[in-house]
């Protein structure tokens, strides 16, 4: 099981690979009902897409029973609700992995020692499994470049493992 927090949900859907990854994904993708509630309420361009993939079940919505955790989870690690309920979730059904883009949740993963996995780590797995081709993926790291918060350092080293790859 991986449990998705808002920001990569969001990464994967704007450069077209959210429903590649999930199709291709063996084991069930949830997101926290806060994350589901804020991709609804915010409006985003692909919000429609994210929706749909919920209502078809291809995404299930998970429910945190433990909110004082959530709460503090978000004091210590100043994180805003969905992170804080991915990662207790995360906690709650002891989980393998949360996507997350978001800085201060991939620090609370490494402080609580869940792993995570990012937008780009899922392009360059797409990558190396062969779902999409070499020019598609740099068009697509290229993209996550310009809308994500990534360091240079970062894309550069994704770059590098996709043009060195296949």
């Amino acid at each position: 099981m991986i449990i998705f927090d808002a920001s990569t949900l969001i990464l994967l859907a704007k450069i077209d690979l959210l429903e590649l990854f999930i199709s291709n994904f063996q084991e069930k993708v949830l997101v926290p009902e806060s994350v589901a509630l804020e991709v609804a309420q915010a409006g985003y361009e692909d919000s429609p897409l994210i929706l749909k993939l919920i209502k078809n079940k291809k995404i299930s919505i998970l429910k945190t029973k433990n909110k004082r955790q959530s709460d503090k989870l978000m004091i210590d690690f100043n994180i805003d609700q969905g992170e804080a309920d991915a990662i207790s979730l995360a906690i709650q059904e002891n989980m393998r992995f949360i996507a997350t883009d978001d800085r201060n949740a991939i620090r609370a993963c490494k402080i609580l020692k869940i792993e995570f996995i990012t937008a780009i780590a899922i392009l360059i797995r797409a990558f190396e499994k062969q779902l999409i081709d070499k020019n598609e993926a740099l068009l697509k790291l290229q993209r996550l470049e310009s809308i994500g918060r990534y360091g240079k350092a970062i894309i550069a080293d994704a770059e590098k493992q996709i043009k060195g790859g296949i």
